[in-house]
C-alpha cells in the first residue's frame, strides 16, 4: 500500500523517527566525549585553583599543570564545598570553591587566603552563565585581578562598590569595582566571596 505523505500519521510516524535517531546520535556522543568533557572540566577547575594560590597564570603550560597541583595541593572535602590547602614560601594558605546561584544560573569560583581570611590572596571564576557584555565579566582578568592581596574589612569581608567599572586596586581598602550594569550579578558574586571567606576562616582555625 502506497503512503500517504500528506497524512497526519505519515507525518508523525517520520518526526517520532527523526526525533529518536538525533536522541541516539546525542546519546552516542555523549558517550563517546564524557570522558574529554570530565577531564577538560578537571583541568579547568585545578587551573582556577593554582591560579587563586597565584601558582599559576594564562601562561603556564598544559602538560605542567596536573604536576603542579599534585606538588602543592591538597584537597579537603567540606559540605557543599571543597577546600584546599597549599603550602607556599613555607607559608599555609587555604582556598575554597564554592558554587552559589546567580542571576542566570549557578555562579563557581575558588577564592584563595591566608588561614585567618584577612588577605585574600586570588579570585577566579571557574563557570557561570551571567549576561554576555554585563555580568558575564566577572570572568574577565581584571575583576579577578582586583581581588589579589585584597585586605579584608575589619569585619572580614570584601566590599562592593560601584566606581570606574575598570577595577579597584587598592590592596588597602577592602574593596572591589563591582560590574558595571550588573548589579544583581554583583550582589551575587558578593555573598559568594564573602562566604568563601568565612569557610576559610573555618578551615583556617583547623591548621
Amino acid at each position: 500500500m502506497k503512503l500517504n505523505r500528506n497524512s497526519i500519521i505519515y507525518t508523525a510516524v517520520f518526526t517520532f523517527v527523526v526525533c529518536i535517531l538525533f536522541v541516539v546520535i546525542l546519546a552516542v556522543a555523549n558517550q563517546v566525549t564524557i570522558a574529554r568533557v570530565n577531564t577538560n572540566k578537571k583541568l579547568e577547575s585545578q587551573v582556577a585553583v593554582l591560579k587563586a594560590f597565584g601558582l599559576a597564570d594564562s601562561s603556564t603550560p598544559a602538560g605542567e599543570i596536573d604536576s603542579k597541583y599534585s606538588q602543592f595541593i591538597t584537597e579537603k572535602t567540606m559540605d557543599k564545598a571543597t577546600a584546599y590547602i597549599a603550602t607556599i614560601d613555607g607559608q599555609p594558605y587555604v582556598a575554597v570553591q564554592l558554587t552559589m546561584p546567580g542571576l542566570w544560573g549557578s555562579i563557581t569560583a575558588v577564592l584563595a587566603t591566608d588561614p585567618k581570611g584577612t588577605v585574600v590572596r586570588g579570585f577566579e571564576v571557574v563557570d557561570q552563565q551571567e549576561t554576555p557584555g554585563l555580568g558575564g565579566r566577572i570572568s574577565e582578568p581584571w575583576f579577578s585581578d582586583q581581588f589579589r592581596e585584597k585586605q579584608t574589612l575589619p569585619d572580614g569581608t570584601i566590599a562592593f562598590a560601584q566606581g570606574s567599572g575598570k577595577g579597584n586596586f587598592d590592596p588597602a581598602n577592602g574593596t572591589v569595582d563591582a560590574v558595571t550594569g550588573a548589579s544583581r550579578t554583583s550582589d551575587f558574586v558578593s555573598a559568594l566571596v564573602n562566604r568563601e571567606l568565612a569557610l576559610a576562616r573555618q578551615i583556617g582555625g583547623t591548621l
